[in-house]
């Protein structure tokens, strides 16, 4: 573009990038923080919205609410992407961040399934789907806007800022809830004080849409729209020509859905796990995790920084190949620091189902309206999926009553076949209390204890699943910004991110613990994680190029590296 006084080109105006930062980044941090609120509150989210089911279907239907955030992520993607390849980087995370803050806001004011039955539930649902379609919008324009202002050699570490919102939201939503927590008794806060935290977020939409308000347009965006040469049709040319959509796999083959499932497992699955498996004190547990992630966050911006000193994508590798072969030991150590009572129980007293395995069904109802009492296999997996115990199943002759041998002692379940009504109820209960007294005796805790924790052990597990993570979502955003054109950066790098970490990362926790319903094994959970972690670093040691010296400023991002 030409100056008209002098017919030279215009200056391109540079934004403070200190601004460019800190705006971007406090944006996206909100957003993480209202939408990670649902996953730290789950449990009291299940107790008021689900309250008509049965605790186990009703937890899992719970996260799987939780899901549907994730679930129509690319679908915000498609939407927001064309939008701001087409209006602009600025004026579209800032809608995005409007629809998440007002979303997240209303589950504060939403009335329990007591007071409005069905009605609760499904808008629970609405609402999550709208921060769903929010957050889709969201990262990839904070990214780009970011990169596009960054210099080339500094690019991976700029980013790294727009990285750890993610980690900074969850501990953020952490945090208020247990200060909110401790002005309250726990009566109080499952009852209301819950609520707190989604109502608070309406002070800091305010304070993200000011600051963000700020921000002048990218300057790459802005020069494109001078010139004309924006994408009039930003998914025919991501998903329609192969030389963009092959980029579009391999990002999300190659890269991002191996990301997703390691910060998954490491955040989210890991304080799931502590505290509905591993029966750690809710409070406990997340204090934990909140420190974990502290400690861990400042590593994303390292990793960022490192890239642009020695590349992305042998970084992305080698934290993907270190998730695989570690988590499953890294959860048994996770067990044995946070209850060393429960690991030494399942190593002196094993767990073993024998029954008819025909007459076992899966201890997952999305109706709420199975009981679990007609056969005697369900009978028995039911109790032992409530208490949270690793059992293997044996398979006996067809027709069998299933039994219980916890230890040394073995308990035969009632057979429905032979008792039914209010007989039937006083046979499972009898013989639930019997199981209860079995596992108490042979060492099986009902809560962890508080004073044998080894926080320790905890927080550095946390910590070694974060550093894997930071090896790959560190340096991330850079790469994804950096395979694709000017042109269709924000279509293109979003929709892979998103369905990356809105279907194979968002589905994780209840995919999970799917597993470990069906399995009766407390770690099997784990397979999900570290089979879609193998699969990408196959992916990506084979198709995902280095991307650190590439020119983002053109609309083909190939060539030598610009300048500083």
């Amino acid at each position: 573009m030409e100056s008209p006084a002098t017919g030279a080109a215009a200056p391109e105006k540079k934004q403070n990038e200190l601004l460019v930062i800190s705006a971007s980044s406090v944006g996206t941090m909100f957003e993480w923080y209202d939408f990670f609120l649902y996953g730290s509150l789950v449990t009291y989210i299940n107790m008021h919205f689900f309250s008509g089911v049965n605790e186990t279907t009703g937890f899992i239907l719970a996260l799987a609410t939780f899901a549907a955030g994730f679930i129509v992520r690319p679908f915000g993607a498609l939407v927001f992407g064309r939008v701001g390849d087409i209006v602009g980087r600025k004026n579209t995370f800032l809608v995005t961040m409007i629809i998440m803050g007002a979303a997240t806001f209303a589950v504060g004011l939403l009335p329990g399934y007591e007071q409005i039955g069905i009605a609760a539930p499904i808008l629970l649902v609405v609402l999550r789907v709208l921060q769903g379609l929010a957050i889709g919008g969201e990262y990839g324009g904070a990214a780009i806007y970011v990169a596009e202002h960054a210099p080339a050699n500094r690019r991976g570490f700029y980013t790294s800022w727009i990285q750890i919102t993610a980690t900074i939201g969850l501990f953020l939503s952490l945090l208020i809830i247990m200060i909110i927590r401790q002005t309250m008794s726990p009566d109080e806060f499952a009852a209301w004080g819950w609520r707190i935290p989604f109502l608070v977020s309406i002070l800091l939409l305010g304070v993200s849409v000011w600051i963000r308000v700020q921000l002048g347009e990218s300057p790459v965006f802005q020069k494109m729209k001078d010139e004309q040469k924006t994408s009039k049709k930003p998914w025919a040319e991501s998903f329609g020509k192969w030389k963009n959509a092959k980029f579009v796999l391999i990002a999300l083959f190659g890269l991002v859905a191996g990301q997703a499932v390691i910060w998954y497992t490491g955040t989210f699955y890991s304080l799931f796990f502590l505290q509905n498996v591993l029966k750690v004190d809710g409070f406990e547990a997340n204090l934990l995790v909140a420190i974990a992630l502290a400690i861990g966050t400042p590593i994303y911006v390292f990793m960022g920084w490192l890239s642009d000193k020695i590349g992305r994508r042998y970084l992305a590798l080698g934290g993907l190949a270190l998730a695989v072969v570690t988590f499953f030991p890294l959860f048994h150590m996770l067990t044995k620091a946070a209850n060393p009572a429960l690991d030494a129980a399942q190593v002196s007293s094993p767990i073993v189902v024998v029954a008819d395995t025909s007459q076992c069904s899966l201890q997952f109802d999305p109706i709420g309206r199975t009981k679990f009492d007609e056969k005697s296999c369900d009978i028995v997996k039911s109790h032992l999926s409530k208490a949270g115990v690793s059992y293997k199943t044996d398979a006996a002759p067809a027709g069998s009553i299933a039994t219980i041998a916890v230890g040394e002692r073995t308990i035969t379940a009632p057979d429905p076949a032979k008792v039914t009504g209010a007989e039937r109820a006083a046979a499972i209960a009898a013989f639930q209390t019997e199981v209860t007294a079995a596992l108490a005796e042979a060492g099986y805790p009902a809560k962890a204890d508080t004073a044998q924790i080894d926080r320790f052990t905890v927080i550095l597990v946390i910590v070694l699943t974060q550093l894997f993570t930071a090896m790959i979502y560190g340096p991330m955003a850079a790469t994804l910004v950096e395979l694709f054109p000017a042109r269709i950066r924000y279509t293109s790098m979003s929709l892979p991110y998103h369905i990356g970490n809105g279907w194979f990362g968002g589905l994780l926790p209840t995919t999970a613990f799917m597993i470990v319903a069906a399995t009766g094994d407390i770690y099997a959970g784990i397979i999900y994680p570290v089979v879609i972690a193998a699969m990408t670093l196959v992916v990506g040691f084979f198709f995902l190029p280095e991307t650190y010296r590439r020119n983002i400023r053109h609309d083909e991002p190939e060539g030598d590296r610009e300048g500083p």
